[in-house]
């Protein structure tokens, strides 16, 4: 299967200049769809054998606050910070290089970023380790053995200089059109952190998934090492690449843009903080239990927002290129598809907690007391993943011409405020599930202010009008949600329950999706449609 759907992937002689073509976009995104949902298995199991070989208690938890730190740098370095600045930056310099710039402004970009942000991201790994003990008491303060938290820390901080690379490298290949190595990175990532943690657990304990972290950052770099050295040796007529004013002339990214977007990408992660700040006084598994909520709960939006990693690229060469027009036009369809595919998600995560968690979480230490609490939680997450998938679209195109804009740090701000003083105040009545309430209201807020700044803001995209359009579907999955959520409950059996209940949530969104006239219904349905079409295609012939 896998050569033959690689047969599809545009040869890295495909001309960088060209415009991306539907078929192109297609088979991109079939690439990326599959390794990022072969990512989310190996993710889950990962997160099983975490449970089944350390349980919901105080060592998980205390590996949980450690995993802080892979969490803010997956966000910051490859999801979204450090991408949010890189791929317009090498948009733009591949634009110029189409131009027939002088030089190479390709690598005169990498020549003047690379080395200073490789010593940025090692010093920063550096002091995080010297300083794991006051890291952990600030974030979990009510942590019952923080020695133990304090050594996954200091190994999970390596993970800075490793994601860091691992970020650098993936954006400047999908600048460049190329998804198959960036897609692959979190499974690499996942293999290291469970190979590690069977071969080292009984002799470590929680302190082997934390050197996990450690190996698998290590291997997102070299998974991507090969074909960002192809790229880079890679010549375009008539370039002076090697000429020495190439290298003299670099200069690295605005100041200005950089901080804008980790600041907002570590404004949107620190939710994080927040949960597992609060949740530290709470009963032993409380953060256990919010982090096994999250990671399902999180994979509809993880796999809705797909479309846009292929396109992002797309919209920041067209606006490099001053085609604002068709940039608004991709940035409203993904709004559409992405929209319908996770509130599907939602109204199937919603109706079917219980089984799902029951499934793929309750065996050995992990016991049915803590499904029903995960589960309950979880439930309460979704609500909030509309907001999500709204905000990693809408953020992009804020970003994607590259220069800087303070806007979107506000809005998040904003969210974090009050995920922070709805938090506080729920967490006495409410326990977890008031935490988890909390995320979901702040992030839905942001989402609501990222809509109403896009007026004249980079993008112009038809703000009521994409709206409208969402109500549809929001609509519909509050009708599945229920029904799935009723035949769910009828079988005894856990598998059953996930079966029924998740057919019930389908046709139920499926068939008001066609009721209600949902524009954006058609596209994804079509798109879901043609990755399993093409995938059925690459395994029989």
């Amino acid at each position: 299967m896998a050569r033959s759907v690689l047969r599809d992937v545009p040869a890295d002689s495909a001309p960088e200049h060209a415009p991306p073509t539907g078929r192109f976009l297609a088979k991109a995104t079939l690439i990326t769809a599959s390794l990022s949902i072969a990512a989310a298995l190996l993710g889950l199991v990962r997160d099983q054998s975490l449970a089944r070989l350390f349980g919901a208690g105080r060592d998980t938890d205390a590996f949980l606050v450690a995993w802080t730190v892979p969490e803010f740098a997956a966000t910051l370095l490859i999801e979204d910070g450090l991408a949010f600045a890189l791929v317009p930056a090498f948009s733009a310099a591949l634009a110029r290089r189409a131009q027939g710039a002088a030089g190479d402004p390709v690598r005169s970009l990498v020549a003047g970023t690379l080395p200073r942000l490789t010593l940025a991201f090692a010093a920063v790994g550096a002091l995080l380790a010297l300083a794991a003990p006051q890291f952990v008491g600030a974030l979990a303060p009510g942590l019952p053995d923080p020695g133990l938290a304090v050594d996954c820390t200091r190994l999970t901080a390596t993970c800075v200089l490793s994601f860091g690379l691992a970020g650098y490298c993936s954006a400047f290949l999908r600048a460049h059109r190329r998804f198959l190595a960036p897609a692959s990175i979190y499974i690499a990532y996942n293999v290291g952190i469970v190979t590690a943690m069977y071969t080292l657990g009984g002799r470590w304990g929680v302190r082997s998934a934390a050197f996990g972290v450690a190996a698998g950052g290590c291997l997102m770099v070299l998974v991507q090492l090969p074909s960002l050295l192809r790229r880079l040796r890679h010549r375009c007529p008539g370039s002076t690449a090697d000429a020495p004013e190439t290298v003299a002339g670099a200069r690295p990214m605005a100041v200005p843009l950089l901080a804008t977007v980790l600041l907002f990408a570590l404004c949107r992660q620190s939710q994080v903080l927040i949960e597992r700040f609060l949740a530290s006084s709470l009963p032993a598994g409380a953060i256990s239990h919010l982090n096994y909520a999250q990671k399902v709960a999180q994979i509809p939006m993880t796999l809705s927002t797909m479309l846009c990693t292929v396109t992002f690229p797309v919209v920041a060469r067209a606006l490099a290129e001053g085609d604002t027009e068709q940039a608004r036009g991709r940035v409203e369809r993904d709004l559409t598809v992405a929209g319908c595919l996770v509130l599907l998600g939602t109204a199937a995560v919603v109706a079917c907690a219980p089984q799902l968690i029951c499934l793929l979480f309750q065996r050995g230490a992990f016991t049915a007391g803590d499904t029903t609490a995960t589960a309950g939680v979880m439930r309460v997450y979704a609500l909030g993943l509309l907001g999500q998938t709204l905000t990693g679209v809408l953020v992009r195109s804020y970003f994607s011409a590259g220069r800087a804009t303070w806007y979107p740090v506000a809005a998040i701000t904003v969210g974090i405020v009050a995920t922070s003083w709805i938090g506080a105040w729920a967490v006495g009545s409410w326990g977890v599930v008031g935490i988890a309430a909390a995320n979901a209201t702040g992030i839905t807020l942001t989402a609501v202010l990222l809509l109403a700044g896009m007026g004249h803001r980079n993008v112009p995209i038809r703000t009521r009008q994409v709206l409208h359009e969402l109500s549809r579907p929001l609509r519909a999955a509050a009708v599945a949600a229920l029904a799935g959520g009723f035949v769910a409950a009828l079988p005894t059996a856990p598998l059953a329950g996930l079966v029924a209940g998740g057919t019930t949530v389908t046709v139920v969104f499926v068939l008001l999706g066609r009721t209600l006239g949902v524009q954006g219904f058609a596209p994804a349905l079509r798109t879901v449609r043609n990755r399993i079409g093409r995938l059925a295609h690459a395994v029989l012939r």
